[in-house]
């Protein structure tokens, strides 16, 4: 019997080609198993087989999503899968949003099931959860072991058309989709069970969660602007030119304190826009467009705000995920409380 054919998809850290430095890395398609396919292809068996690697760096794909796309989905249709394998990612953001593309547009172009697995916070994991299965992961590659279990476990039912099982059973992240059965014991019933269970400390299981939010009290009014000091904080990806921190374009992991000491305005010869998700053409002729300097000059010098920090920080907000965003704000917010800072203007794109 003829063995079903698999592809993996990694990026190039996980094909041991290198790390931020060949992020850049064009598309590029290997006959047979790199880096983490040794442990997909054991925990698939030997009724399959890992024919091919399609390898990408992520800053390639994240810098031309349709081109990138279109390059990954040729090179894997070439081998014929039967199944293909991306990641898995991790809680690696720009990785993630590069895997669930590409299983995505596997599915959707070529017809062949995909799956990919990611961690919770991973902005790829909202992109795409309900238009592929993506695996539970831990946040790092320690878990890989565990993480190549699901992913083949699942990976193989997808492939020979077995019936899936829930979220639960198979470890995959909710889709939102609700599907009918039969329970032997009727609703009511399992919720006065439920119930006791609680009363009585017990462990139980809700059959409808509900969505977790993070809710944020808001600070009290500032006042009267004219006694308050404020600062810049953008998500638009405005920086000096040459990008000094080597700030991500999308998936952001830093973020950059400038200085705006002695400039009454945003000039492009000094400042440009980083930005992946938006057509920077505009901002890219005057970064006063997502930085406002100009505008907050004027107003302090009409009286109109208490004054205005020698600074700006700046960061990207396309496909970050919010456990980096909230890492940032607890970080920088320090800075802004020790230059007695009453009030933020945030401005996105």
């Amino acid at each position: 019997m003829a063995k079903y054919q698999v592809v993996h998809y990694i990026n190039q850290f996980f094909a041991g080609i290198g790390g931020e430095d060949k992020a850049g890395l064009a598309p590029e398609q290997r006959a047979g198993i790199v880096g983490p396919g040794m442990v997909l292809q054991a925990e698939l068996g030997d009724d399959f087989e890992v024919v091919g690697t399609v390898i990408c760096g992520d800053n390639y794909f994240g810098s031309a999503l349709d081109q990138s796309q279109a390059e990954v989905v040729q090179m894997i249709a070439s081998f014929r899968p039967d199944l293909v394998v991306a990641g898995p990612a991790f809680n690696a953001g720009r990785y993630g949003v590069a895997s669930g593309t590409v299983a995505k547009a596997v599915q959707e172009e070529l017809g062949i099931p995909a799956v990919t697995g990611m961690f919770a916070e991973n902005p790829g994991l909202d992109m795409y959860r309900k238009d592929i299965f993506i695996i539970q992961t831990g946040d790092s590659a320690a878990g890989m072991r565990k993480a190549m279990t699901d992913i083949a476990a699942l990976g193989r039912k997808l492939a020979t058309g077995a019936e899936i099982g829930s979220p639960e059973q198979e470890n995959y992240f909710e889709r939102g989709i609700r599907v009918n059965y039969f329970n032997a014991v009727r609703g009511s019933t399992r919720a006065v069970q439920m119930l006791l269970a609680k009363i009585q400390g017990e462990p139980f299981s809700t059959e409808y969660p509900m969505p977790k939010f993070d809710r944020v009290p808001p600070a009290p009014p500032i006042g009267d602007p004219a006694n308050v000091k404020f600062a810049i904080v953008t998500s638009g990806g405005i920086v000096p030119q040459g990008n000094p921190d080597r700030i991500e374009s999308s998936s952001a992991t830093k973020y950059g304190v400038y200085s705006l000491a002695g400039l009454d305005s945003m000039d492009k010869k000094d400042f440009m826009t980083i930005h992946g998700g938006y057509d920077r053409a505009f901002v890219t002729e005057d970064p006063n467009l997502v930085v406002p300097l100009d505008v907050l000059r004027e107003m302090e010098r009409d009286k109109e705000i208490g004054g205005l920090a020698d600074f700006f920080i700046s960061t990207t907000g396309t496909g970050t995920s919010t456990g980096n965003a909230k890492r940032f704000g607890e970080d920088f917010s320090k800075k802004l409380l020790d230059e007695n800072i009453g009030a933020v203007i945030l401005t996105s794109t």
